[in-house]
C-alpha cells in the first residue's frame, strides 16, 4: 500500500509538472521568456544544470541535490514539450522509450538469461548489447562506430568513449601498464615537437595525442578523466587561495610578491597539507 500510495504522489507531481511547463508555453499568458525558446537555446542551460548537479555530488553537498536535479529535470520537460509541440515526440514517449531501452540492456535482470559473474562479463554484455542497437540505426560500419558519440561531448569524456568502444572490439592494452608507456612515449615526442617549434601545429598536434593517451590510464584504472580534472582543478585553485592568505599573513600579497616568493608560499603550503 505504502508504494502504491508513493507512486500516486509522483504521478501527481510529474502531471502538475507537465501541466505547469504547458502554461509556461501557452501563447496566451505564458512566460514570454519560456516563449521565446528553442531546442539550441535551451541546450547551454541543459549542459550548466548538468555541471550544477555534478558539483553537488562531487562536493558532497547532498542537501542542494534535491533542488538542483529538479532544475535538470525541467529541462528534459522542457524539450518534450517543444517537441510536443512540433508532433515529433511527447513526455510519455520519452519514458516509454527509456523503458524499453533499459529492459532490453537489462536481459538478467528482466529476462530469463543467466546473470553475468563479473564486471567484465557484463561489460560485454553491455557493449554487445549496445552494437547491435547501433548496426539497427547506420547503414555503413564507419557510422555505426561512432554515430552515438556526441560531437559536442566534452573532450576528455569523448576521448574515454572513444577509447571503450575500441577496447570492446580487442583493441586495447592487456593492462594500465601499456596505456601508462604510452604516455611516456607521447611525452618524448612532444618534447622533440616543442624543441623544434613550440607554436607549430605538430606541438599542438602531439599534445592533443599526449592527453588522449592519458585519458587512456585513467580509464584503465576505472576512474573519469573529467572527474580527475574536475578534481585537480579544485585541489590547485584551493592551494592557490591559501597562497594567498600566506602572503596576507607575511604583509604581502599576489600582486607585490616576486614569483619566487609564490613558490616558496606554495611549497609551504604543499607542506602543511602533507
Amino acid at each position: 500500500m505504502q508504494n502504491e500510495g508513493s507512486n500516486q504522489a509522483n504521478n501527481e507531481a510529474l502531471s502538475q509538472l507537465l501541466e505547469i511547463m504547458q502554461t509556461l508555453r501557452n501563447p496566451e499568458g505564458g512566460c514570454p521568456w519560456d516563449l521565446k525558446q528553442t531546442f539550441a537555446s535551451i541546450v547551454p542551460h541543459t549542459l550548466e544544470e548538468a555541471y550544477e548537479v555534478a558539483d553537488c555530488i562531487e562536493t558532497n553537498n547532498l542537501s542542494d541535490l534535491k533542488n538542483e536535479s529538479g532544475d535538470l529535470l525541467f529541462q528534459i520537460v522542457f524539450y518534450a514539450q517543444l517537441a510536443q509541440e512540433q508532433q515529433l515526440f511527447d513526455f510519455n514517449d520519452v519514458v516509454a522509450q527509456l523503458n524499453e531501452k533499459l529492459i532490453r540492456r537489462h536481459p538478467h535482470v528482466f529476462s530469463s538469461q543467466d546473470t553475468p559473474t563479473t564486471d567484465a562479463e557484463l561489460a560485454a554484455q553491455w557493449q554487445a548489447i549496445k552494437a547491435q542497437e547501433r548496426a539497427q540505426k547506420a547503414p555503413t560500419q564507419q557510422l555505426s562506430l561512432w554515430q552515438d558519440i556526441p560531437d559536442a561531448m566534452p573532450g576528455l569524456t569523448k576521448a574515454k568513449k572513444i577509447q571503450q568502444r575500441v577496447a570492446s572490439l580487442g583493441f586495447d592494452w592487456p593492462s594500465y601498464q601499456g596505456a601508462l608507456d604510452k604516455v611516456a612515449e607521447e611525452v618524448g615526442e612532444v618534447k622533440e615537437a616543442l624543441a623544434h617549434d613550440p607554436y607549430s601545429e605538430h606541438s599542438a598536434e602531439e599534445l592533443g595525442d599526449l592527453l588522449f593517451a592519458t585519458v587512456n590510464v585513467a580509464r584503465h584504472i576505472k576512474r573519469d578523466p573529467e572527474q580527475l580534472l574536475r578534481s585537480a582543478n579544485a585541489k590547485f585553485a584551493s592551494r592557490f587561495e591559501k597562497v594567498a592568505a600566506y602572503l596576507g599573513e607575511r604583509g604581502q600579497s599576489l600582486e607585490t610578491a616576486s614569483l619566487e616568493e609564490m613558490d616558496n608560499a606554495w611549497e609551504a603550503i604543499k607542506k602543511q597539507a602533507k
